[in-house]
């Protein structure tokens, strides 16, 4: 039996998106109906689209029955993410080249790294690169020529922008391939003490490097349950990727197994012609709950309440962050990974990772098991996990019981009832608030405001030590059309410090935290943003703020009508480092409740 409240969100999101969902399955149907690309295509066109491919790839995509994949690739090896791709076109052409189709790199789409541009004035380009990804991704596969589609991405704007360009696509079967994370180092909590420990300047700048390079110091995505590993939860909670494939590590040979059975996999779904297995059916209101489910019981990226409202979007389907609020009140907390434990991503695989998490929300009737997916249809082979054996790859049912408890929990005995993320909303607007991280008694403030423009000005409040209190530290003109709503971890370490003094603390910003959210109460995204006329620009020192994260509250105790909207002088934003190329996107981006998009899409 279907939970009550999980089946009321669902009727819900299919009632309100009738009109754009219709829309958005005639424009991809009507896609279909013209039939394969390359077979309408003028033989100049396709010669040039052949140029570069061997004899025995040019005489199989001449003919209409071969199956040609779009490779779209997130490749660069700065990224240690995404270091591990180089050699996967090469891998899924040999795979192809087996199963008598070919593969082509379509194109490929920035990739950039929130961990190298956090504090630096890059992070003003990064939630503005994802929608420069599904442009890109869009570009990519609109010479036309292909059957299928593979994606690879992993990181944190990454794999939403591939979605949403691969969903203007949405006609073609699509699949993604990870490539893994990387080994445990240095563990995420004792990172953590170092930070802090030199922003109360007890260590130097070189153990803090030491300290960093010691966590981050392979190929692989980091190993802490940010929005690059939240993506990778998302992807296989809403069927697009192999099951289990998540978390294995990168250069292993069931890694590589992965990939190219993933590659067989999307040929054979590409060979059947079957409209549901196409990316624009399987992504339906059934599917975008399984992911909102599956974000609330990992106690995922706050990040994916803008994300997942553009994807979403881009697929005719509207949801809200009512919706994830809704969800929550009754989805349960079952993981333990960092911010919101000790443990890192190898240590929640281990345990049981997502296939343990996927079964026990199936049997407790949190997810629909009735979707299609690529890897077949129903949810429930999203219950096992891959294994070799005699280098065969097969898939097994996961373990009955969690291997460890303190780590991953079946929902007989949670972490808690509710799910990982609080919607809070009064007469300051409305966030998020990611609580999973957050101690109990730390989920409720009333507190004066000390109100800031920048990270910048509170670092220097802090170093003055005129932050010594309970207090309410309010940044604005963070959000989207103020500078690119960057992420604010500048803040992190300096708000635990006061935290572990004692002092009641926490955060109200127009900005992000996203998954590296910590202990400290934060209500993010605020909207509508300070640059939109948003009452959080009104806030003046000293004004009481309530944070209530149990109670869904955010409130400031003072008269805003006869108050004026603060002005900031936002030049320093608009040019450098790229970012005057980025005007438009600046003026013309949405709410971040409506995802923080360019785009128009439902």
């Amino acid at each position: 039996m279907m939970n009550v409240i999980v089946e009321r969100v669902t009727e819900a999101i299919a009632r309100r998106s009738q009109e754009s969902r219709r829309r958005y399955l005639e424009k991809i149907a009507r896609a279909a109906d013209r039939g394969k690309g390359r077979a309408n295509m003028g033989c100049s066109n396709l010669a040039h689209g052949m140029a570069a491919c061997s004899p025995e790839a040019k005489s199989l995509m001449q003919s209409d029955a071969a199956i040609n994949l779009g490779i779209v690739t997130a490749y660069n090896d700065m990224l240690s993410a995404h270091q591990p791709y180089a050699g996967y076109p090469d891998q899924i052409r040999a795979v192809a080249h087996q199963n008598k189709a070919t593969a082509q790199v379509a194109g490929g789409v920035p990739a950039m790294c929130d961990g190298v541009t956090q504090g630096e004035d890059g992070m003003d380009l990064s939630l503005f690169s994802r929608d420069t990804i599904a442009m890109s991704t869009a570009i990519a596969l609109s010479h036309n020529l292909f059957d299928a589609v593979i994606c690879l991405g992993i990181c944190d704007k990454i794999v939403p922008g591939l979605m949403i360009g691969a969903l203007s696509f949405g006609h073609l079967p699509t699949l993604f391939i990870p490539a893994g994370p990387m080994p445990s180092g240095l563990p995420n909590s004792e990172k953590a003490k170092v930070r802090e420990a030199f922003a109360a300047g007890e260590v130097g700048r070189p153990q803090l490097i030491a300290a960093e390079s010691a966590a981050y110091h392979a190929p692989g995505t980091c190993t802490f349950y940010g929005t690059a590993n939240s993506n990778q939860m998302l992807m296989e909670f809403m069927g697009l990727q192999l099951p289990g494939g998540s978390f294995v590590n990168p250069d292993t040979e069931l890694r590589s197994a992965l990939t190219a059975e993933a590659t067989r996999q999307v040929i054979e779904l590409a060979k059947s012609q079957d409209s549901a297995v196409s990316l624009g059916a399987i992504v339906s209101e059934k599917t975008l709950v399984n992911a909102m489910v599956g974000l609330l019981a990992t106690g995922g990226s706050t990040n994916h309440t803008l994300h997942l409202v553009a994807i979403a979007r881009a697929a005719g389907l509207v949801i809200n962050w009512s919706d994830f609020a809704e969800l929550s009140a009754v989805v349960p907390l079952l993981a333990r990974v960092y911010p919101n434990g000790t443990a890192d991503v190898n240590h929640f695989h281990q345990a049981g990772g997502l296939g343990f998490i996927i079964r026990e929300l199936l049997d407790a009737g949190m997810l629909h098991d009735d979707v299609h997916t690529v890897a077949g249809p129903g949810l429930r082979r999203f219950s096992q996990s891959p294994v070799e054996v005699n280098h065969e790859l097969r898939w097994q049912p996961v373990a009955s019981q969690s291997e460890d408890r303190n780590v991953v929990r079946g929902c007989d005995q949670p972490f808690q009832q509710t799910g990982g993320l609080s919607l809070v909303e009064g007469n300051l607007g409305r966030a998020i608030v990611k609580v999973s991280a957050v101690a109990e008694e730390n989920r409720r403030i009333r507190a004066p405001a000390r109100v800031f423009q920048s990270q910048e000005a509170f670092l220097a409040a802090f170093e003055a030590g005129t932050l010594n209190q309970d207090v309410v530290v309010v940044v604005s003109h963070q959000g989207p059309k103020s500078n690119g709503m960057p992420e604010l971890h500048k803040l992190t370490p300096y708000l635990g410090i006061l935290q572990n003094k004692g002092f009641k603390v926490a955060l109200v910003t127009d900005g992000r935290m996203s998954g590296a959210s910590g202990k400290v109460l934060a209500a993010i995204h605020v909207t509508p943003e300070a640059c939109a006329e948003g009452p959080i620009s009104q806030i003046e020192n000293g004004d009481i703020v309530i944070i209530d994260a149990e109670l869904g509250l955010l409130e400031v105790e003072a008269e805003l009508a006869n108050r004026d909207f603060k002005i900031t002088d936002s030049s320093e934003h608009e040019s450098g480092m790229g970012r005057e190329l980025f005007a438009v996107f600046r003026q013309e981006v949405g709410p971040a409740e409506n995802g923080a998009t360019i785009f128009e899409l439902s």
